[in-house]
């Protein structure tokens, strides 16, 4: 076959939302699709039974309905329906009042949202504001605190300045519990009050119903809390309040997000095949890894405003498919690692790895028509900066097939509100046809909650090393002497790394004497 033939056999065209998917670059037999068709059924029915309410993940007794935020009607009780409605409602009126001047700050309209979240609660506000700022925006100016580095706190209260008076801090948590968002609303806070400022009037909740941010901001009397079920996950959270209102208050159109999204979804439940984007890309998926995460995926925008795209879809792929245990309880060690940055930067990255490295990966390529919004210069002969960047884009696809390194592209018109929903959907939704076709639980994270409870369990170490250094002050311990004392034989590396970074950061109050190895370095309160 031709490769002209091929390209025509496999490229799709889709109207509502516009966009293409070209898998001709996709070595895949003729009788795959054939193949696959009875674990894509299933997947169409999983997917039916999860938007019908199903309990779609057993671990935690809970629906997941994250397709009903732009589809109210969808919801499978009116309760759940008016809840979302409502919801949707508060996010505009509240973004209504900031943006006007009816809720101000204390230094008068505010300027700045500073977002106080992590994970979902973070990579998908940050990638929408990538998206869609615009120089000359209407809207207020979006900072983040996303990590609980001190010095990354520290560098962004200095980018806001003295318009932290002019600042809305929006705290996103679902249980109000995470430890990187309350150590980042209590940094917060404290800057707020150091310049003698009312954090309260300047703070907006987003979480659970009875959390502990919820009763914070209730006694606190903030200006208003917004809902986070717990039928909708951190990573799919963005085009619910956690993603909505920092949008909304950048004066994004949210509404053309939701009909992006909502368009998206109608056409995603097809179950013909060659007529659903997102079957075709988990189908591909699961080729090119042979069903196991066999190879990488490198999602590779050509567009700068798409660069946060391959960091949020990291967070929607990984953590939704990177599983231990099938559904049956089996061991599979499944997921597709991601990575990615953007074209052309990549040129002069690791696409030289790509083409003559280890073949380990395959290429998401997202290409965007427009150039820009206005008229562009000739910088070479006929040709523009544009024309530049799309040749690096074939150019680099052709390059790598000729190695055999395979690819996927989608192909939108421009990065507006509606492709953006819709980028987000179509990828929601290919997640969770693929974790259907290997049978693994796209809807929990067990790892990310054994890490949260390693954290504190280091924590708790910290308070006992602490606690005993203060109770034996003047004297000088190794870290296996500390370990002896503490009843913590093994943990000597650890206590070792722990003071290490204590006296370098508080020299006043931990001493550190450096042996000519670990073993024989002591410390001292």
């Amino acid at each position: 076959m031709s490769n002209w033939q091929n390209f025509n056999d496999r490229f799709y065209r889709f109207t509502a939302p516009a966009m293409t998917l070209d898998i001709s670059r996709v070595k895949f037999p003729d009788s795959f699709l054939s193949e696959m068709e009875a674990k894509i059924e299933k997947a169409f029915k999983d997917m039916e039974a999860l938007e019908a309410g199903a309990i779609a993940n057993p671990d935690e007794n809970r629906m997941v309905g994250h397709y009903w935020l732009r589809n109210a009607g969808l919801a499978p009780d009116e309760a759940l329906k008016n809840d979302i409605e409502k919801c949707l409602a508060d996010i505009k009126t509240l973004a209504t009042k900031v943006l006007s001047g009816e809720i101000q700050g204390a230094g008068g309209k505010f300027k700045n949202v500073l977002v106080i979240g992590i994970g979902g609660s973070a990579l998908g506000p940050q990638f929408v504001d990538q998206a869609l700022s615009e120089a000359n925006a209407e809207g207020l100016q979006a900072y983040f605190f996303d990590n609980t580095d001190p010095n990354g706190i520290d560098r962004t209260l200095e980018e806001i300045g003295d318009e932290l008076n002019q600042t809305i801090s929006v705290v996103i948590s679902k249980s109000g519990g995470t430890p990187e968002t309350r150590n980042g609303m209590l940094e917060a806070k404290a800057a707020y009050e150091a310049k003698g400022l009312n954090f309260a009037q300047h703070a907006v909740a987003v979480t659970g119903e009875s959390s502990k941010l919820d009763h914070f901001a209730e006694s606190g009397g903030w200006i208003t809390r917004l809902p986070m079920w717990d039928w909708v996950g951190g990573r799919t959270s963005e085009l619910a309040a956690v993603g909505l209102l920092p949008a909304a208050l950048q004066g994004f159109d949210i509404d053309a997000m939701l009909h992006g999204a909502a368009e998206m979804d109608a056409l995603t439940r097809q179950w013909e095949v060659s007529k659903n984007p997102a079957a075709l890309l988990a189908l591909m998926w699961y080729f090119l890894t042979d069903g196991k995460g066999s190879k990488d995926m490198v999602v590779l925008p050509y567009k700068d405003r798409l660069e946060l795209f391959s960091k949020y879809l990291q967070q929607l792929v990984m953590e939704s498919l990177g599983k231990e245990l099938d559904l049956n309880g089996k061991v599979v060690n499944q997921g597709i690692a991601v990575y990615g940055n953007k074209g052309s930067t990549d040129q002069h990255a690791y696409v030289q790895q790509l083409r003559e490295g280890l073949l380990n990966f395959f290429v998401v390529f997202i290409e965007v028509l427009e150039e820009r919004s206005g008229d562009s210069i000739l910088v070479e002969d006929a040709f523009t900066s544009g024309d530049f960047l799309q040749g690096f884009y074939l150019g680099t696809r052709d390059a790598l097939y000729e190695k055999d390194r395979q690819s996927v592209t989608i192909t939108v018109d421009k990065v507006d509100a509606h492709n953006v929903g819709a980028l987000i959907a179509l990828f929601e939704r290919a997640v969770g046809f693929y974790a259907s076709l290997v049978n693994v639980n796209a809807y929990h994270q067990p790892g990310v909650e054994a890490g949260k409870k390693a954290a504190a369990g280091i924590l708790e170490l910290k308070q006992t090393i602490f606690d005993y250094l203060a109770g034996n002050p003047g004297y000088a311990h190794t870290a296996e002497q500390i370990a002896v004392g503490i009843e913590q034989a093994g943990k000597e590396e650890m206590i070792y790394k722990i003071l290490i970074s204590r006296a370098y950061n508080y020299p006043e109050q931990c001493k550190v004497n450096h042996g000519s190895s670990p073993s024989e370095t002591t410390f001292s309160f």
